[in-house]
């Protein structure tokens, strides 16, 4: 029986599978799920929720749809009634006008059901479900999420839904165009412009971003 969560896996271009020692045709799950994200990233999103707490002790829930190839979001909301309603309807704003990528990943949430599979197929997307508690699978969102944490929501307080949007708006911009990503090898998702120094005298000049909690750096003119 083929190893469901291979630890050892190989490049599309291998001819075994490092974890199970078999041929392509019967590769292992994860190495078959990773060759799938190698050679469609460009056509392969991803959305998820994600809870965040109030001052007020009440929960939010913050949605988003991030793209495999540069690591851009594509759209974010939140709610207090994260409803398939209102997920179909972020799903509408998030890929308008022909936007639509070729896949789209998401987990086994309860409100991604039947209706929102259907909004999805709508736009000629095919949907990707995870398999059960196999949060691997969904790597790029998890990994949205632990930086959101990591760098903002473990260092506020979200007063409330207004403050939430706020927050993760001046941080999806951080995210975008000033925090650099080994997997773009240290590129920002929106490409920004490497600046060179033509001598020594030149000095740095840092710019806060984020409510001063991360920080842009520029060479002054």
């Amino acid at each position: 029986m083929a190893n469901s969560k291979c630890s050892a896996l190989t490049s599309p271009s291998e001819p075994y599978c490092a974890g199970c020692g078999k041929r392509p045709k019967i590769l292992c799950s994860a190495t078959r799920w990773a060759v799938f994200l190698h050679n469609h990233r460009e056509a392969i999103a991803a959305m998820d929720f994600f809870t965040v707490p109030t001052l007020t002790f009440g929960l939010l829930y913050c949605f988003f749809v991030i793209a495999h190839d540069r690591r851009r979001v594509l759209h974010f909301n939140a709610t207090q009634h994260p409803t398939s309603a209102w997920a179909s309807q972020q799903l509408r704003e998030a890929f308008p006008y022909d936007s639509a990528p070729r896949y789209l990943i998401f987990d086994r949430a309860s409100n991604f059901d039947a209706d929102v599979i259907d909004t999805i197929k709508s736009f000629g997307i095919q949907p990707k479900r995870t398999s059960f508690r196999s949060p691997w699978q969904n790597g790029i969102a998890e990994r949205f999420i632990g930086s959101c944490r990591r760098e903002l929501l473990d260092h506020v307080i979200v007063l409330n839904e207004r403050h939430l949007k706020r927050l993760m708006r001046d941080y999806v911009r951080y995210y975008h165009e000033d925090r650099t990503h080994l997997g773009l090898a240290k590129e920002t998702p929106g490409k920004r412009l490497i600046e060179k120094s033509t001598g020594t005298t030149r000095s740095v000049v840092s710019l806060p971003r984020v409510g001063g909690l991360h920080h842009c750096y520029h060479l002054a003119a």
